[in-house]
């Protein structure tokens, strides 16, 4: 009897939580028709040719950090949440990108992004070249090399940014630009010695060598550019954070030294000197700030974090040429950091929408991968993203989060039994989620990703596609790269580009 008395309860809670013009079947009709009207129009295709491409990568956002980032979104601003729209949910057209690399059924991060970049599915482990290599093997590399769609935008005499909340040499931003049989190998001093003899370079060192005509460049992980011991500029007595490299170049000099004589090549660490340059007077942009990743909860503090969207604006700014700009983030194993994150990812998607135009610009939205991370246990409609189930569980009689994760360090046992969420602060931004298998990392995910795109030629990204085909579609649209015999007769653009270099710029920073 008590438990039909407590169903009925949650039954009539429930029922409570249902907005009143959801009752009217008419409301779910219309909305249908509508949607139907929009996909109508979508038989109109747009076939111009783009002269601007976006690629944002949500490092780790699989569907369901998608479905409750959206939520979060929602509930952010009063609502309940499931009824929200993210930015990318407007775009029209979605694909889905199977995420395995050559030689792991679950990928990393550094095999997805030669896929997603450089049109080559690769090993885990290894950047910028192809299944030709293998991890930590220096001299499997020569020969192997794999370019990007950077560097195709860039021979095509477009300006070409790299944006990231992580370290500009961390993996996922690195394929744009670096060949490396080890995604680790940062600095050469993290490199082993056998790989130094044999000719092997550093990430750090590639990115100011190998394409040294990249306008924007802003992330973290400044160490890696300078010589080893050398102290931090914003934090000069933690250890940590000072130089790594062992051939004491300066990199950051190195990198203004290489620019065409007469060009403006500024460098910054902080906000506060962004803010303060004259963008209409800089050529080349590479800020560096916090180490080794700029978490989004931090941003909108005074000093350190770089907007990363920022780059955007700068890079848009520069030839009629058009642009190639390559965004990102980092999704953590912390559920309620990871989903500001996606939060915040869909901000920058939503000012980038606004400001540009469908009929030059390409935007894709995507992930490297997944994580394994879940939400469930018959929440309520409207219940707090980050709220407990309205259960206990049937078998230890506790409480439990609706966020949870398949595998990490949230496994806690305390006395025997799995832990009590009811006792701790599950709401923290620091709170590990539990997991069902005790690992300090949680690892990634297997599934396929979402592929969002909107503008010229986002109709090549449908169905189910294996991730390396994004480039390739991309390219396409933008008449760089190999395959351009369309290019001729293909419509071009009427619209020019609608990007107020100064405006996207402070919308982000402040």
């Amino acid at each position: 009897m008590k438990a039909l008395f407590v169903l009925l309860l949650a039954q009539l809670c429930s029922a409570s939580l249902v907005p009143e013009r959801e009752k009217d079947p008419e409301y779910w009709r219309r909305q249908a028709q509508e949607t139907l009207r929009n996909a109508l129009r979508l038989q109109r295709l747009n076939q111009n040719v783009a002269k601007n491409l976006i690629l944002f990568l949500g490092d780790g956002m699989g569907v369901s950090t998608v479905t409750a980032a959206r939520i979060l979104k929602g509930q952010l601003q009063h609502g309940q949440g499931e009824d929200s729209l993210l930015e990318m949910d407007k775009f029209p057209f979605v694909a889905l990108a199977k995420t395995y690399n050559t030689n792991a059924q679950v990928p990393d991060s550094a095999g997805t992004a030669t896929a997603y970049l450089c049109g080559v599915k690769a090993n885990e482990g290894t950047l910028g070249v192809s299944a030709g290599v293998t991890r930590d093997r220096c001299n499997t590399t020569k020969g192997q090399e794999v370019t990007s769609i950077l560097r195709w935008a860039k021979e095509a005499g477009k300006a070409v940014g790299i944006v990231t909340t992580t370290r500009v040499t961390h993996a996922t931003p690195s394929a744009a630009y670096a060949h490396s049989a080890n995604r680790d190998w940062y600095s050469d001093g993290e490199m082993p010695p056998d790989a130094l003899e044999g000719g092997c370079k550093d990430i750090a060192r590639q990115l100011v060598e190998n394409i040294p005509e990249i306008e924007v460049i802003l992330g973290g992980g400044r160490k890696y550019m300078y010589p080893k011991n050398v102290t931090d500029v914003e934090y000069p007595h933690e250890e940590k954070h000072r130089g790594t490299r062992l051939d004491g170049r300066n990199l950051v000099q190195a990198w203004k030294e290489a620019k065409p004589h007469g060009k403006v090549a500024e460098y910054v660490w902080n906000r506060r000197e962004l803010l303060a340059l004259n963008l209409s007077r800089v050529d080349f942009l590479l800020g560096e700030s916090l180490h080794p990743r700029v978490p989004w909860h931090q941003l909108g503090a005074s000093g350190g974090p770089l907007s990363w969207g920022a780059g955007a604006a700068v890079v848009a700014s520069y030839p009629p040429q058009g642009c190639c700009c390559l965004q990102g983030m980092v999704v953590p194993g912390k559920a309620k950091q990871a989903l500001h994150e996606a939060v915040e990812l869909d901000r920058a998607i939503g000012l980038a929408t606004r400001l540009t135009s469908t009929q030059d610009t390409l935007s894709v939205v995507t992930a490297d991968h997944s994580h394994v991370f879940t939400f469930g246990g018959y929440t309520p409609r409207g219940n707090p993203i980050f709220g407990l189930a309205p259960m206990q569980s049937d078998v230890d009689r506790k409480p439990f989060t609706s966020i949870l994760y398949g595998n990490g360090p949230g496994y806690k046992i305390v006395a025997g039994e799995r832990e009590n969420v009811s006792a701790v602060d599950f709401a923290h931004a620091d709170y590990q989620a539990q997991s069902a298998v005790p690992l300090r990392q949680e690892t990634h995910g297997g599934e396929d990703v979402a592929v969002f795109a909107r503008g010229p030629m986002a109709h090549l990204l449908h169905g189910v596609h294996e991730q390396n085909y994004i480039p390739h579609a991309m390219a396409y649209a933008a008449c760089i790269g190999s395959n351009r015999g369309h290019c001729n007769a293909a419509p071009r653009p009427t619209t020019p580009l609608l990007l107020p270099v100064l405006g996207l710029l402070l919308l982000l920073l402040c």
